[in-house]
């Protein structure tokens, strides 16, 4: 049954201002509530918005407060676009007056209210509109929007894929002021693809995407001034190449801009006065490979920030002062700071997640802004992710382990008491308990001189005097994790399937993942593939020395990235792989995006042989074994360009190979039975392969 071991999880929550709520969306039969809740007692206190008040809203698909809480900008019939990006109707629900208004009778994407909750930003045809809901009036702030040449306030296809946001336009804290990001996309190449549905003529379907090497979009700043309606371009010196990040900071005058040059190894924070119109660079971050977007920028009363940086070899908390001056270094030691929760202003303690403990393990701290005090606040090794309260006096860790589904439980922040379980699911562990399964076995595998963290499943019935078949899965791109102790994902449920069935299942996270220091992960730059490759070619060498392993049946897999490494696998190391399977393989980085793939291994004009040598389109003569090739005909993201060269360059190679193209499927393969029957298939493949 679909979902039939799927873990109960908490409704997403949106703490509330003074820190006592929260509200959550809850479905009914009958309609859809907005329910406002006691973290200590966990009762509702409130119900804030019911569907059935609203005629013209039959479900809410996503929901934010204004500033001061009194009013609630709801998103209806949203669309996707592509990974991030929704189209919409939009209300605003006044919670006193209990009166809704809808911001535009078309759809629009990232609605946003203005500080005070007068008026209301959003971008409709690629132009910045904005609405005043005291009369209704409705103004145009940019004009020039045009599909595939000029997009205002929202992001264009690579930056929402790469950089991970789509709105580009920001209320200062005042509202006074309006920052947005113009994309000139003009100059990129188009990309299409048809779209089969199931009419008589296919449509195509045509985006700027721009490939390695291409011409990307270029981007400018520009600052509205609300009351003489004006806008002003921000100049930024030495024309920056991306535009990843612009957020106002606490001084209502003072826009914070970080920008990379096209290596994306020269970062700079930049921040701009609206009063003097004049700009300057407060801080400076090279590297000789690449340098991380921080995802951490928080602004202190007096301007000083807190800034992530990965310069003392892993990823750590900084504290600069308002001029760009190192204050301190709040987290130090050989290990990552992987999320921020925020800081408490009122008492300056900071709370995040980290892998100090375990690198495959995360747990939640706090410490002080001057870097001492640290506390562990997480009791149990494992998985934590913490939601905090506004105040964070309260908060929600999720927690979970490769033999216990997620918890989610209350905690009181000062005291570190647990007030309850909110989620245990027991009735998940229950059910597994009739059923075999097979438990990870966490080590390392010392590889090409580094200990590598690696996981096992092994059949119930192991017994090490006979020889099984091993199956290595993968994903293995920079910075990623595969080997964490966490509970099971869907893809884990198939594994202990397999392994029932009598495979040895093996993942290794290889050079160039995550989480075990910059060093670690930088060194594949400029060559993709390389290292990678031969991590998993002598893991597999390694296992299959092993007694217990039929060293004729070692197949690999993997999806993506994983399905590039799992293409060269069988083609380079076919002296050892005998079946491989490769879902959404990106068969050439000359095919896939600018920011992405630049920033592992610059351009294709000046890294030619990083491209090339490591391309399975080149080793095609090379393959042995059986071989499944996937992909989805509508991939935006890794087009199915990369399988159709790849099947060719088999084909022109006189090589047999099963290959399954999904119709109107993007790079998930998902809809319907789709995902079904691509497992049906893989699973037919191993059991007939391998």
């Amino acid at each position: 049954m679909e979902g039939a071991f799927r873990p109960n999880y908490l409704e997403k929550i949106s703490p509330m201002k003074n820190g006592v709520y929260y509200t959550t969306l809850q479905h009914y039969r009958n309609g859809e509530r907005i329910e406002k809740q006691s973290y200590k007692t966990q009762e509702k206190v409130a119900t804030l918005l019911d569907t059935k008040d609203l005629p013209k809203v039959s479900s809410i698909d996503s929901y934010a407060f204004s500033h001061d809480e009194k009013k609630i900008l709801l998103g209806t019939d949203l669309e996707p676009i592509y990974r991030y990006s929704r189209r919409g109707t939009y209300y605003v629900f006044d919670l006193m007056t209990k009166k809704s208004t809808v911001i535009s009778e078309k759809k629009i994407q990232s609605p946003t209210l203005s500080p005070d909750a007068t008026k209301v930003a959003f971008v409709y045809d690629n132009n910045i509109f904005i609405k005043d809901l005291n009369t209704g009036d409705t103004i145009l702030i940019t004009s020039d929007g045009e599909k595939n040449k000029i997009i205002n306030g929202i992001t264009d296809w690579v930056y929402e894929e790469e950089f991970s946001f789509v709105r580009a336009f920001q209320w200062s804290k005042d509202g006074t002021h309006l920052a947005f990001l113009k994309f000139d996309e003009s100059k990129v190449p188009k990309f299409s693809m048809d779209i089969f549905g199931k009419r008589l003529y296919p449509e195509k379907h045509t985006f700027k995407y721009p490939k390695a090497g291409e011409n990307n979009s270029k981007v400018s700043l520009f600052v509205y001034q609300l009351d003489n309606h004006k806008s002003k371009e921000v100049a930024l010196g030495d024309d920056p190449y991306y535009i990843p990040k612009i957020k106002w900071s606490e001084k209502n005058h003072i826009l914070s801009v970080i920008t990379l040059n096209r290596h994306q190894n020269n970062l700079k924070l930049i921040f701009y006065n609206t009063e003097s119109g004049q700009t300057k660079t407060i801080l400076n971050e090279q590297d000789t490979t690449y340098v991380e977007v921080p995802t951490s920028l928080t602004f202190l009363e007096d301007n000083s920030f807190i800034w992530s940086s990965e310069k003392s070899g892993y990823n750590h908390l900084y504290h600069y002062s308002a001029q760009g001056k190192l204050k301190r270094q709040i987290t130090k030691g050989l290990w990552d700071v992987t999320d921020f929760y925020g800081l408490n202003k009122v008492n300056k303690i900071i709370y995040y997640q980290s892998t100090e403990g375990k690198n495959t393990e995360r747990a939640i701290y706090s410490i002080g802004i001057n870097g001492k005090n640290k506390k562990k606040l997480s009791p149990k090794r494992g998985t934590n992710k913490a939601y905090f309260s506004a105040d964070f006096s309260y908060w929600i860790n999720q927690f979970s382990d490769s033999k216990t589904p997620p918890i989610f439980s209350l905690y009181e922040t000062k005291t570190k008491k647990k007030l309850k379980d909110l989620i245990n699911n027991h009735e998940l562990k229950e059910k597994l308990t009739a059923y075999s399964i097979h438990p990870k076995e966490f080590s390392t595998i010392a590889i090409n001189g580094y200990d590598l963290n690696m996981w096992q499943i092994k059949p119930s019935d192991f017994d090490p005097k006979k020889a099984y078949p091993l199956f290595l899965c993968q994903y293995s791109g920079p910075g990623s994790q595969m080997v964490s102790n966490r509970w099971m994902n869907s893809n884990d449920f198939w594994y202990q399937m397999l392994a029932d069935k009598g495979y040895i299942i093996t993942c290794v996270d290889g050079r160039g993942t995550g989480f075990k220091g910059s060093a670690f992960k930088k060194m594949t730059y400029k060559k993709l593939g390389e290292f990678e490759v031969e991590d998993q070619i002598e893991v597999a060498k390694a296992l299959s020395k092993k007694s217990y392993i039929d060293d004729s049946r070692i197949g690999i897999w993997g999806w993506s990235y994983g399905g590039f490494m799992s293409s060269n696998c069988i083609l380079k190391g076919n002296h050892i792989f005998s079946m491989a399977i490769a879902v959404s393989p990106v068969t050439s980085w000359r095919f896939y995006d600018t920011i992405y793939t630049e920033r592992y291994m610059r351009t294709p004009q000046e890294n030619p042989t990083g491209y090339d040598d490591n391309s399975p389109l080149n080793f095609a003569k090379n393959l042995k074994g059986k071989f499944l090739l996937v992909h989805g005909s509508a991939d935006d993201n890794v087009h199915l360009q990369n399988t159709m060269r790849l099947a060719e360059s088999l084909i022109q190679a006189n090589k047999n190979f099963e290959w399954l193209i999904y119709p109107d499927k993007n790079h998930g393969i998902y809809g319907g039975n789709t995902r079904l029957h691509l497992f049906n298939k893989m699973t037919e493949f191993i059991f007939k392969n391998l």
